[in-house]
């Protein structure tokens, strides 16, 4: 069987429905007044997945107080440039999405269960809006910080029951054969860690898919012909940490650079092009409450909107849309004695709590954990509170294996908050109304509150296309 076959037969017949495309009536919220019919030839999507308020708000912050500027996003607001509305991020099973449905919502058109990727709760496989694009002429593709067979690139592109399933989205991914696909999730695509030993890598290539497994490789991929770019295994480094490492920094793309990239190849294409670009580990940050993590890949996420935005002010067809899947542990800056001068401490880190952590071992001294603070991030713990993490060790090994469920991300992440001023409410998703901007062409009818399925055919009438 072709692999066309497996993806269009296979993997929907275990879904127990047919192709479906949501009709418009019934999936607007009915305050959605549709953009004109084909005003726009491209759009940009653009997704800082797990952003709550308050890590807009703080990456915004920082850069305003470290390099006396706005962000772009909120740059975009400060001068009118943008629509901006509130968004309902509920899934079809609860108030509180995931980024399966999330991206869904937006992909298919309807809201779907949490893990399912546009798969209805009957059983209904919707199709995906870039297939649809893709099947309309336009060039279409997707860039991440996280591996390219992730929730929310997969939303955009494929059907199927489990967003877990990612080394089947990584061949469904070959036979769409889109025309840009970009961000980490080597261990899905190479026969050293498919488990059936598939080489995915070869068979894109063979295919007369370009491959592109490090920067330079990125850089030197020839216009006009399909590329795949998988730069590291799981998630690209954290911003913070790879700033710090010479070799991460020549090797790995920044999201800006890969935002960059994809917006040359796809631009090629006459009839316009659709691209999703996600800040994936904004969510992984948020999940650990680590901060560095948190703030420096949300402002990696607005240097890929200032790379949108510059394409778009010189070509007046693009309409850019800045948004989130849901919050994520709802971080603040919180008032405290000299929270000013608190918070200024984070424009000094140099590495995130993911680094601080997996480099502590149990037979560590307080002082060198100590140490390993003061080095990444450029104040210094009590003993009290370094002998404290160390007890969080103490059924570890000794080899710097570890499990990052166990390491005491949360723990950190409160004592933290007395050296820098912010707090969290947790460490997981959450059901909060979240930011949408529009800027472009058929940002104008953009009202103060949508439902996230809105935008989906809100973009195929944008494009003036309904398929």
């Amino acid at each position: 069987m072709k692999r066309r076959d497996f993806l269009n037969i296979g993997v929907l017949a275990t879904v127990g429905g047919a192709i479906a495309t949501p009709s418009l009536a019934g999936q607007l919220t009915g305050n959605l007044e549709l953009p004109a019919e084909g005003k726009a030839k491209n759009i940009i999507f653009m997704v800082s997945d797990g952003m709550s308020h308050g890590t807009l708000n703080m990456a915004d912050l920082l850069l305003q107080r470290k390099e006396g500027r706005s962000s772009n996003w909120i740059k975009l607001y400060r001068e009118q440039k943008a629509m901006r509305a509130y968004m309902d991020t509920a899934s079809a099973d609860s108030m509180v999405t995931d980024s399966a449905a999330g991206s869904s919502s937006w992909g298919g058109g309807v809201r779907v269960k949490n893990g399912a990727l546009n798969v209805g709760p009957d059983g209904t496989a919707y199709k995906p809006i870039l297939q649809k694009f893709k099947d309309g002429g336009k060039a279409v593709g997707c860039v991440t910080t996280v591996p390219i067979t992730h929730a929310t690139p997969a939303g955009f592109c494929v059907s199927t029951k489990s967003r877990g399933s990612q080394e089947d989205i990584a061949t469904m991914y070959l036979d769409l054969e889109f025309d840009v696909m970009m961000g980490g999730g080597t261990e899905f695509f190479s026969a050293e860690k498919r488990k059936d030993k598939l080489d995915l890598f070869a068979d894109f290539a063979k295919s007369g898919i370009q491959v592109a497994r490090t920067k330079a490789e990125m850089d030197n991929c020839k216009m006009g012909i399909p590329m795949l770019g998988v730069f590291h295994e799981d998630g690209l480094p954290y911003t913070l940490d790879q700033k710090a490492d010479t070799g991460l920094i020549s090797s790995i793309p920044t999201l800006a650079d890969m935002t960059r990239k994809a917006i040359a190849q796809l631009s090629k294409n006459p009839k316009g092009f659709v691209l999703q670009v996600e800040g994936g580990k904004v969510d992984w940050g948020a999940h650990a409450n680590d901060l560095g993590a948190l703030i420096y890949d949300q402002i990696a996420f607005d240097d890929a909107i200032g790379v949108a935005i510059e394409f778009a002010e010189k070509n007046n067809d693009t309409l850019v849309v800045i948004t989130t899947d849901h919050g994520n542990a709802s971080p603040a800056l919180i008032k405290s004695l000299k929270v000013d001068e608190k918070f200024d401490k984070v424009q000094r880190f140099k590495y995130t709590n993911e680094w601080v952590l997996n480099g502590i071992r149990k037979t560590d001294t307080a002082q060198q954990v100590i140490d390993r603070m003061f080095e990444a991030q450029g104040y210094a713990i009590t003993k009290e509170e370094a002998t404290e993490l160390l007890t969080h060790y103490s059924d570890l090994d000794n080899e710097g294996i570890y499990n990052a469920y166990k390491l005491p991300f949360k723990r950190l992440a409160q004592i933290q908050q007395n050296y820098t001023s912010v707090g969290w409410s947790g460490m997981d998703h959450s059901s909060e109304f979240v930011e949408l901007g529009m800027f472009g062409p058929g940002s104008e009818k953009l009202p103060p509150f949508v439902k996230n399925t809105d935008l989906h055919n809100f973009m195929l009438k944008a494009t003036g296309f309904m398929g």
